[in-house]
């Protein structure tokens, strides 16, 4: 491919980073990798991610944190990258509810300086990760980005939307192109300690029973990580543009008629029951699981789908991967990475 500079990956140690930053090396891409590689899970496996991206003569990597302001823009005048895949952040629903600060910190005030950067550099596509808790309260499924967001559950759902607007006063102001992902439910190889998939995989091979919220009775668009980041990668590909048919009076939520931005979903386009996703697990497994069935926890949602009629426009999205296929290739890393 032609070269065209580097493009900055944050959180590129974490989970759809790392993939996402492998992509694009597999494909000549010289990657600015930025991770902190906080202790929110495990720091031994972002090391273990991390460790595979040095190995490739593309990446360049930098431990820093995103809410470095000097930092941030010492690595902006050093690198001006011109793209820009922002997918640092502090993750999770449920720890939003014990540590907010950390969120304000990491997902608001570290986006502000993934924003300012991209203005001194004068960027030419910037894409970030948002996410389907954006939806919160929202009953009506599947979930659209014509869909309003005014009701987010969490103070993780509440940054996440926080970015989204920030993004697009950039966009307006500064000509940014500028694409928010919502990502749904993502899992895989190499996948984070604190979801579902992970958790179940672990206790079941040490013979403890899973946590089952909701009573077995919830249901989520679960994404296979490989088809998150096509999505990732097609939209860096194609920058968003302000929108000639967008009117003012009736405003569509997910794009705009001032500015070069826009929303996607990024999810499978269906859901699936819970209890149908343990059942995979149990046979990739070939074990059965012992389940305690818990009510819904503070915060989440009873059922996710993602409507990715606009992101199939958009970027020809097609998701491809099935929970049967992708259960069984996360546990075969995850039994060859605990050698298990």
């Amino acid at each position: 491919m032609t070269a065209r500079g580097p493009v900055l990956v944050t959180g590129s140690a974490g989970f759809i980073g790392f993939h996402t930053a492998r992509r694009l090396l597999a494909r000549g891409e010289t990657v600015i990798g930025l991770d902190n590689l906080n202790d929110y899970y495990d720091p031994a496996l972002k090391q273990a991610r991390l460790d595979r991206l040095l190995t490739e003569p593309g990446y360049v990597h930098h431990t820093l944190d995103l809410a470095d302001r000097n930092g941030m823009a010492a690595l902006f005048a050093r690198h001006s990258p011109r793209r820009i895949v922002h997918l640092g952040a502090q993750a999770g629903v449920r720890y939003s509810l014990e540590n907010p600060e950390s969120y304000i910190d990491s997902n608001v005030v570290g986006f502000l300086t993934v924003l300012e950067g991209a203005r001194a550099v004068k960027a030419e596509n910037l894409v970030f990760a948002s996410t389907s808790s954006a939806f919160g309260a929202n009953g009506t499924l599947p979930f659209s980005v014509k869909q309003g967001v005014a009701h987010p559950m969490t103070v993780y759902a509440a940054t996440k939307i926080a970015n989204e607007a920030m993004a697009h006063s950039y966009a307006h102001l500064f000509g940014i192109p500028s694409t928010g992902l919502r990502f749904f439910t993502v899992y895989g190889p190499w996948g984070r300690p604190d979801m579902a998939l992970f958790k179940f995989t672990k206790a079941i091979l040490e013979g403890r029973p899973i946590d089952v919220y909701g009573h077995g009775e919830m249901e989520r668009d679960f994404t296979y990580v490989d088809d998150i980041v096509d999505g990732v990668v097609a939209a860096l590909d194609s920058p968003a543009a302000v929108d000639p048919d967008w009117n003012a009076q009736a405003p569509n939520p997910s794009t705009s008629g001032v500015a070069p931005w826009r929303i996607l979903n990024l999810g499978a386009g269906r859901r699936e029951p819970l209890m149908r996703y343990i059942s995979v697990l149990e046979d990739a497994l070939g074990r059965k699981a012992g389940l305690n069935m818990m009510p819904v926890q503070d915060g989440d949602v009873t059922r996710t789908e993602a409507d990715v009629s606009e992101t199939r426009a958009a970027l020809g999205y097609e998701p491809q991967t099935p929970i049967d296929v992708g259960v069984k290739r996360f546990v075969g890393w995850y039994r060859d990475f605990y050698e298990v």
